[in-house]
C-alpha cells in the first residue's frame, strides 16, 4: 500500500511511526489517554509511555534543527533584540528607507510585546528607530502611542492592518511630536509591520513638502513590513521553541504546536522574502529609468544561463536572486541620476562608481540574503583582471558574478533607456562576442548563444 493509500494524519505522518505503530497517530490526535485507559493492556500500555518519550525527544530534535536553520543570522538582522543598545540597526534601516524612498523621514514603532529592552518607555506602541539623529539616543525621547488613541493613524495602521495613507488636509489634527519634526510634516503614511499571526508594529514615512511616493516604492515598504513582522514573529517564536527544548516538562502536543507554528512561518518567510526581493528590483528598475523590467529580465537570463550550464538547484536560485538585485545600489541613489542624457559631473560619477557597494552594504543588513552578495559584488569584475571592484580575473571571479555579468549586459543593452534605444539581439550578441575573453567569460558567452538559439 503506498503512502497516499495509507492517508496523512493532521500532522502528515511528519513524525515517524514507532515500529509501524499506528497508535502514533491516535496519540498525535490526543485520543492516547481514552484507549489506554480503556481498551489495551498494561504492558502495552507501558510499552506506548516509553514511544511517546521517544516522540518527545524525536519532535524536540526537529525544533532544534528548525531553530538552528532559520536562527536570527538566517532572517533578517533585525528581528529580535534584548537590549536598547542593539536597536541602532533601526535607525539604519530608517534612513536606508528614506534613501529608497526619497522622502524627509522614516520611523519604525514596535508594540511593546515585541521591543524587548525597552520597558522603561511607558507606550503601548514605542518608537525604536528614526532616521532623524538625537543629541541622545531614541529611547530618552519616550516617544510613543497608546491603543486607546484611536485617532492617531500609527494606531489606526495596527489596529486594522492596513496602510494609512492621511490626506494633507488632516496632517494637523496628528499628534505632534516636535523632536521628530512632525510640525512640518505636509505627507504623512502609516504602514502596519506584520505577518498572518501578529501585527508588530507600524512604519511611518513623512515628507515635509507636498511631494508624493511613487506607488511602487510604496509597494516595496509594504512587502519590507511584512518581511519585518514575520521575522520578528519567528524570533520570538524561536525564543519560545527554546524554552520548550530546554524543558523537562514539556508535552507533546506542545511541542508539535510549536513545530507546526515554526513551519508556517518558515513558509511565510519564504514568500515574504520573494516578494521583497521582487518589490526592489522593481524599485530599481524605477530608479535606473527602463523600460522594461530589466531586473526580473537579468534574472530569468542568469537562471537559464546556469541551467545550461548544469549548475545545481540551490546555485541557480542564488544566481537568480543576485540578478534581481545585481542593481541594487541604484535604489539609493536619485533617479534624476539615471535619466541625465547629458554630460555627467565627476560628483554623478564618482555617487555611480561607488554605486554597488552601497547596495552591498544594504544586503549585508538583510541576512538572508548574504550568499549573494559575492556574486553581486563582483559582476563588475572584468574577464582580463581590469575590472573593479577588486580586478579580479578569470576562475578568481566568482562564477555567479560572470553569468550575471553576461545576462545583465544583454539585458540592458536590448531595453529601452530614456537615453537610448534598445539594440536588437544580433547587435547586443556582436557587442558581447567582440568582448569575449576580455570583458566576458568565452564559455558563459558560449552558453548565451545556445540558450537564444533554443
Amino acid at each position: 500500500m503506498t503512502e497516499e493509500e495509507k492517508g496523512a494524519s493532521l500532522f502528515g505522518r511528519s513524525i515517524d511511526l514507532v515500529e509501524g505503530d499506528p497508535l502514533e497517530e491516535i496519540f498525535a490526535l490526543n485520543l492516547g489517554d481514552f484507549i489506554s485507559e480503556n481498551l489495551i493492556s498494561k504492558d502495552l500500555a507501558e510499552k506506548i509511555g516509553n514511544s511517546e518519550k521517544n516522540k518527545v525527544s524525536k519532535l524536540k530534535n526537529q525544533l532544534t534543527e528548525l531553530v538552528s536553520v532559520y536562527s536570527m543570522n538566517n532572517t533578517l538582522s533585525v528581528i529580535g533584540f534584548n537590549s536598547k543598545d542593539d536597536y541602532i540597526i533601526y535607525n539604519s534601516i530608517a534612513k536606508t528607507m528614506t534613501q529608497i524612498l526619497e522622502n524627509d523621514a522614516c520611523f519604525v514603532y514596535l508594540t511593546k510585546e515585541f521591543a524587548c529592552g525597552l520597558d522603561n518607555v511607558e507606550r503601548d506602541i514605542v518608537l525604536a528607530g528614526s532616521s532623524i539623529d538625537f543629541e541622545k539616543d531614541v529611547f530618552s525621547q519616550s516617544i510613543g502611542f497608546n491603543l486607546d488613541e484611536d485617532s492617531e493613524p500609527v494606531v489606526q495602521a495596527l489596529k486594522n492592518i492596513q496602510t494609512i495613507d492621511v490626506a494633507p488636509e488632516n496632517i494637523q489634527s496628528i499628534k505632534k511630536f516636535s523632536r521628530l519634526r512632525e510640525d512640518d510634516a505636509k505627507r504623512y503614511i502609516a504602514i502596519p509591520i506584520h505577518n498572518n499571526a501578529n501585527v508588530v508594529g507600524v512604519f511611518v514615512v513623512e515628507n515635509y513638502s507636498d511631494k508624493t511616493i511613487r506607488a511602487e516604492f510604496l509597494h516595496l515598504v509594504e512587502s519590507m513590513s511584512r518581511l519585518f513582522g514575520t521575522s520578528i514573529t519567528m524570533q520570538k517564536t524561536i525564543n519560545v521553541a527554546n524554552d520548550l527544548i530546554d524543558s523537562d516538562d514539556a508535552e507533546m502536543v506542545e511541542l508539535q504546536h510549536m513545530r507546526a507554528e515554526l513551519t508556517a512561518l518558515i513558509g511565510d518567510l519564504g514568500d515574504n522574502q520573494e516578494t521583497f526581493i521582487k518589490a526592489l528590483a522593481n524599485a530599481v528598475d524605477i530608479k535606473g529609468q527602463y523600460s522594461v523590467a530589466h531586473s526580473q529580465n537579468t534574472a530569468d537570463l542568469a537562471r537559464k544561463l546556469a541551467t545550461e550550464l548544469g549548475l545545481n538547484e540551490k546555485t541557480k536560485d542564488l544566481i537568480y536572486y543576485a540578478g534581481l538585485l545585481s542593481n541594487i545600489g541604484k535604489i539609493a541613489l536619485p533617479e534624476e541620476l539615471f535619466s541625465n542624457k547629458g554630460k555627467l559631473s565627476k560628483e554623478d560619477w564618482d555617487k555611480l562608481k561607488t554605486y554597488s557597494n552601497i547596495g552591498v552594504n544594504i544586503l549585508m543588513k538583510i541576512n538572508f540574503l548574504s550568499e549573494v552578495v559575492p556574486y553581486i559584488c563582483y559582476h563588475k569584475e572584468r574577464y582580463d583582471g581590469s575590472g573593479e571592484p577588486e580586478g579580479l580575473a578569470r576562475m578568481s571571479i566568482p562564477l555567479g558574478s560572470r553569468i550575471i555579468a553576461v545576462a545583465d549586459a544583454y539585458s540592458a543593452m536590448t531595453s529601452d533607456r530614456a537615453f537610448r534605444k534598445a539594440m536588437t539581439k544580433e547587435q547586443a550578441l556582436s557587442i558581447i562576442n567582440q568582448e569575449s575573453g576580455t570583458k566576458w567569460d568565452p564559455v558563459i558567452v558560449s552558453a548565451l548563444y545556445d540558450v537564444l538559439s533554443e
